[in-house]
């Protein structure tokens, strides 16, 4: 069996869908899900399908003994922001090479980097007159969006579309794209 920790410092939409996907899975399970956020939405989620949660700030996650203590006793295989909005820190790299992977409401490089998260993204999509976006999902480096990529989709952008709009057709390839990403990751091993 294959073990997935999400992480989320929001209502975790994404979550909700990846473990959704797995919970009559016989080869995955979402083992954990961790937030900076005590009232994220995540919670509700992690609440609703009786999977174990941690909340922790950002000076946690940089403690020496934070993965020993709080991840290591769930063997995970496969690490999964979905919108989690903290930099991963270079120990949780190091002990998970390759094995931490994130979501991005953009086509990176385009539209990624602090600060580039929800909202922010479909409105600089919006303003750059671009008739494409879509999502990228990629390994997590020591910096904001900048691993390799794993997939890319693409979506169109309508003149007239509002960010609202852009952000409703983008997060419906997220809902898609990622549990299945993320079961072909894990299956292929």
């Amino acid at each position: 069996m294959k073990k997935i920790a999400i992480f989320a410092s929001g209502h975790g939409s994404n979550a909700r869908k990846i473990c959704e996907y797995f919970s009559f899975s016989p080869h995955i399970q979402v083992v954990l899900i961790g937030t900076n956020k005590p009232d994220a939405g995540v919670l509700i989620h992690a609440r609703d399908f009786n999977i174990p949660a941690i909340t922790f700030g950002k000076k946690n996650m940089l403690e020496k003994n934070f993965i020993e203590e709080n991840l290591l006793p769930y063997e995970i295989d496969l690490i999964v922001l979905a919108g989690f909005l903290l930099l991963i820190p270079p120990s949780w790299i190091q002990h998970y090479p390759q094995r931490i992977i994130n979501i991005h409401p953009a086509l990176l490089p385009k539209f990624g980097g602090k600060g580039l998260f929800g909202s922010h993204v479909h409105n600089a999509v919006k303003a750059s007159g671009d008739a494409e976006t879509g999502i990228t999902i990629h390994y997590v480096n020591a910096h904001y969006d900048d691993g390799e990529h794993i997939l890319q989709v693409k979506c169109p952008v309508f003149p007239n579309d509002t960010p609202e709009q852009i952000a409703s057709r983008v997060l419906k390839l997220e809902h898609f794209y990622f549990p299945r990403t993320i079961e072909k990751i894990l299956l292929a091993e």
